[in-house]
């Protein structure tokens, strides 16, 4: 009966991790001798584990990934100027507590946006809130949200985030309007947050997607500036997949 009295005050409470693990809390304890406070110390530290794993699941679905790419995913055998020690050394996340921005550029399918993915991911999973989001849906959304009255609620989810990145900047010209936005919004994040962009093109050429040369300027001065910049080469990923696909399906 108490056992059963417990069980209900701790879904009550909300206190899920322990209710999930209770029973076999329970059995260790008996089985293995233990006192009430090292029974206290396992059940707590089921609740902690559980509240942590989902708080990382909320972070990773609030941050919209396109796909689940993750560190243990990344490929580093194949030839795309990206070595194991530099992903190693990305993955500790210290662009995010310095911060400094992450510039990856590279041609279609060479992995761009699923190394930018892993980075967002293993944020979420450090407690860092992240923000993915194409430059094609922040265009969108960015005039909806002017239609709406929603700028400003949208404006500041994009600065006060943790980690944002901006996905596959440069398949065409960016309105005049836009362009102002992310210089509004690099502005703000600037040395206080970590933004992370995708391009196919280098920066060099990034005047035919910021025409106006004093907005170029000055967004490129917030986004060098101490950057991490990496250069991926190589065949298309996604195309060597379709390729493999097609050999294994004869």
């Amino acid at each position: 009966m108490m056992i059963e009295q417990t069980r209900q005050m701790m879904a009550h409470l909300k206190l899920n991790g322990m209710l999930e693990s209770l029973e076999l809390r329970l059995a260790e304890a008996t089985s293995q001798g233990w006192g009430h406070g090292d029974f206290l110390a396992a059940i707590m530290t089921d609740e902690k584990t559980f509240r942590d794993s989902a708080h990382i699941k909320r972070r990773i679905k609030s941050a919209r990934f396109r796909t689940d790419a993750c560190i243990e995913k990344i490929d580093t055998t194949a030839k795309r100027n990206l070595s194991a020690a530099q992903v190693r050394d990305l993955m500790e996340l210290g662009f995010l507590t310095e911060p400094r921005n992450v510039l990856i550029q590279g041609p279609t399918g060479v992995g761009k946006t699923f190394l930018a993915t892993a980075l967002g991911n293993q944020a979420c999973r450090r407690g860092y809130t992240t923000i993915f989001i194409g430059i094609h849906e922040l265009i969108e959304k960015l005039e909806i949200a002017r239609t709406e009255g929603s700028y400003l609620r949208l404006r500041d989810r994009l600065i006060k985030t943790d980690c944002l990145i901006l996905d596959d900047l440069g398949i065409k010209k960016l309105p005049a309007s836009v362009v102002q936005d992310l210089y509004d919004i690099l502005e703000e994040r600037f040395a206080t947050r970590s933004t992370i962009i995708t391009s196919q093109i280098p920066l060099e050429n990034w005047k035919e997607v910021i025409e106006d040369p004093v907005a170029l300027e000055a967004i490129l001065d917030r986004l060098i500036h101490g950057a991490v910049r990496l250069k991926l080469e190589g065949e298309s990923m996604r195309k060597k997949r379709i390729q493999t696909k097609g050999v294994d399906s004869h």
